[in-house]
């Protein structure tokens, strides 16, 4: 893995690691559950902080951020999207769905990224993303569980693992070079 690729590996397990984290503080669980989701927190912190403890190793190769413009519209359009429809889920009275809508505009965010940023696994991952997103709005509507649990948690653990699978690559990339 080239500086550039190992940069991007260290950028994605920064945001995708605070991501997580923020995940994880969505939901408002009850313990036991609510110390897992402090732990999980925690350890999703922990890996950004590898991540940005990459991203400075790997130096200013590459740049910070994709130049591509469709990098730019994606993430605008996924900006607006999940504010606009938080804003009119809200308006109907139906905040307590926003998690999902949020899940799940950025789950359909990261298939088109993938061919932007070269990396194909955030195609599993985005329809992960929607997936849980589905199952937290099921879990609303039949059986009385708050959306916000199932979302949360959901996404939190997929955005974390990701994040971790980023620094195992570049870990296992920086090995493979080192021969």
């Amino acid at each position: 893995m080239e500086a550039w690729s190992r940069r991007q590996a260290g950028l994605a397990a920064l945001c995708l690691g605070v991501f997580a984290t923020i995940w994880f503080s969505v939901p408002a669980a009850e313990s036991p559950l609510r110390t897992l989701l402090v732990v999980a927190s925690g350890g999703a912190l922990l890996t950004a902080l590898g991540g940005a403890a990459l991203v400075l190793r790997a130096g200013r190769a590459g740049g910070a951020l994709p130049r591509d413009r469709r990098y730019l519209v994606i993430v605008a359009v996924e900006f607006a999207a999940a504010v606009l429809g938080a804003a009119l889920l809200a308006a109907l009275g139906q905040a307590e769905y926003v998690p999902v809508l949020v899940c799940a505009v950025v789950g359909a965010h990261f298939p088109p990224l993938a061919p932007v940023l070269g990396d194909r696994l955030l195609v599993p991952l985005g329809v992960a993303m929607c997936l849980v997103a589905l199952a937290g709005l099921v879990a609303a509507l039949v059986m009385s569980t708050p959306a916000a649990l199932v979302v949360g948690t959901g996404a939190g653990l997929l955005l974390w693992a990701y994040a971790l699978l980023a620094l195992l690559r570049a870990a296992r990339a920086g090995r493979v070079a080192g021969r």
